[in-house]
């Protein structure tokens, strides 16, 4: 039980985050940073990263994934690689491969890296390098392979939504000729500058119900090979997701200035104290924190989550997306269709713009010719 007596901890936290930097040469308009990470400027040195593994290591978290910003930014990223391999982490790199070269790859092997996933933003040269603000599509093709090359797990990442859900089939087949292992196909979560940017970038129903149709055809054809993992946005599903399983359960995400949390978007909440590495111990941040246990259990639902027969499965659904759609982060996630806020989900899901604010915020483009810009 919490030294707050708020909510109870039922383990470690078994995957660890280290947000090395908000830095990042892409502008994609669905990044999930921070809108104003142009102001928080400051990173924890390669001796504060050191020290945040072997504390985390110690408490029990298994699973890392280095991810930012791009944390190829980050010149000691070689060094906290094989640091986290000394120290027994599973290792995952969350890129978009610029920065990356053929070398640099080897010495991510060398460092003892253990799996990359790459983030694609569409299936053709165009379309991609129009949604990311920069020509990279041909370096990603050809870190994907490199990496493969390299004995690496593939992973590849789509997030999809308005502009490039039509070509879902051809990312897949994108996918298959690169060899990845897996695919994640994930549909845009309204958070940060996707929030800002949502009406430019819902998708229809139309248009899921087709994407939905080519991933099953898809996965009759080729099986498990890649790997295809399909995440249905919840503005359509009527469930709320169970939002990194659950505040504070096992999640636990170090933002580059040293600040934890039990998300990557947390720190926008009102009201809360999220505690930083630097000034207090990892036990005390995962079991003790007010901030940490603020939404751990159940003590905090109100109707008609109290009651509800899913909230164990889905832990009332996404703290962010409640307040930002509601004013209140302790309301039912307006996701799920038994929430009284469910029709500003319903009521955004008709919202339709061509008006896009790119991640860096000198550069503002219409987007809807984009999607239109294929072959």
């Amino acid at each position: 039980m919490s030294a707050v007596g708020s909510g109870s901890v039922d383990g470690p936290p078994l995957w660890l985050l280290a947000e090395l930097s908000y830095a990042c040469p892409l502008q994609c308009a669905y990044c999930s940073n921070p809108i104003d990470f142009a102001r928080r400027r400051e990173e924890l040195t390669t001796a504060q990263w050191l020290q945040v593994l072997r504390d985390a290591r110690a408490l029990g978290a298994a699973q890392l994934g280095f991810s930012g910003g791009e944390p190829l930014v980050r010149r000691d990223l070689e060094t906290l690689i094989r640091a986290a391999r000394d120290l027994g982490y599973y290792t995952n790199l969350i890129t978009s491969g610029v920065g990356m070269n053929e070398a640099r790859v080897e010495a991510l092997r060398a460092a003892g890296l253990d799996h990359v996933q790459l983030s694609v933003q569409a299936s053709t040269r165009a379309l991609n390098d129009a949604l990311a603000g920069a020509p990279v599509f041909d370096h990603k093709l050809a870190m994907a392979r490199a990496v493969k090359a390299n004995g690496f797990p593939l992973v590849l990442c789509f997030v999809l939504h308005r502009a490039n859900l039509e070509q879902v089939g051809e990312m897949l087949d994108l996918a298959t000729a690169l060899e990845a292992d897996y695919v994640e196909l994930a549909n845009v979560q309204y958070h940060g500058w996707a929030l800002v940017n949502r009406a430019q970038l819902l998708p229809t129903r139309e248009q899921l119900r087709r994407a939905e149709d080519a991933v099953a055809a898809f996965r009759r054809t080729h099986g498990d090979r890649p790997k295809v993992f399909y995440v249905v946005p919840d503005y359509f599903e009527g469930r709320p997701k169970a939002c990194m399983n659950g505040w504070g359960r096992v999640f636990l995400a170090i933002a580059p200035d040293g600040t934890a949390l039990p998300c990557q978007g947390a720190s926008m909440l009102p009201g809360l104290a999220f505690p930083n590495v630097r000034d207090h111990a990892f036990d005390w941040i995962w079991r003790d924190s007010p901030a940490f246990n603020r939404f751990r259990g159940e003590h905090w639902m109100a109707e008609p989550c109290r009651t509800c027969p899913e909230r164990t499965t889905d832990f009332g659904g996404c703290r962010c997306q409640a307040y930002l759609l509601t004013g209140n982060a302790a309301n039912a996630d307006p996701a799920c269709a038994l929430s009284p806020y469910h029709h500003v989900v319903q009521a955004a899901a008709m919202e339709r713009s061509d008006a896009t604010l790119m991640r860096n915020p000198k550069n503002s483009h219409g987007l809807s010719g984009a999607g239109n810009q294929r072959g």
